[in-house]
C-alpha cells in the first residue's frame, strides 16, 4: 500500500492545461496512471490520440470533447470513456474553464493528428 501525500503530487504545465499526478508508476508505484486536468476558460488542446484507452471524469465546468470530428459535451459528474486510437480534442468551457480526473494506462503513448510521435507525456509515467 502506498499513500501519495499532497505535496508529493507531480505537477506538468503546458500551454493548454494544467496536469497534476495523482498517481502512477514513478509516483507511488501503482499500475495505473491518475491525474487532474485544470483547463483555464476557453483553453484547447490540439487534435491527437493516444494508443490506449481514457476514462474522464469531470469535477467542475464543462468541455467539448471532440472524438473523430465528433463533439459531444461533459459537464461536471459526467464520465467519459474514450477508446484507444480515437482521434480527440478537449475544448475547455469559455465561461467556467474546465477540471477533470483522468485515468490510463501508465505506457498511453500520444500522437499528434499529423502523425508525430510524442511519446508518453510526463504526467502519464
Amino acid at each position: 500500500m502506498t499513500i501519495i501525500k499532497r505535496g508529493q503530487v507531480r505537477r506538468t504545465e503546458t500551454p493548454n492545461a494544467v496536469m497534476t499526478t495523482l498517481a502512477s508508476p514513478t509516483l507511488g508505484g501503482a499500475e495505473r496512471s491518475l491525474w487532474r486536468v485544470d483547463m483555464a476558460p476557453a483553453q484547447s488542446g490540439p487534435q491527437h490520440r493516444f494508443d490506449s484507452e481514457q476514462i474522464w471524469t469531470a469535477l467542475s465546468g464543462a468541455a467539448t470533447v471532440e472524438l473523430e470530428d465528433v463533439a459531444h459535451v461533459l459537464e461536471a459528474g459526467d464520465t467519459i470513456v474514450i477508446p484507444a486510437d480515437l482521434p480527440r480534442r478537449i475544448l475547455a468551457d469559455p465561461g467556467a474553464g474546465f477540471v477533470a480526473i483522468v485515468t490510463a494506462a501508465p505506457q498511453a503513448r500520444a500522437t499528434m493528428a499529423d502523425g508525430t510521435d510524442r511519446g508518453v507525456p510526463a504526467w502519464i509515467s
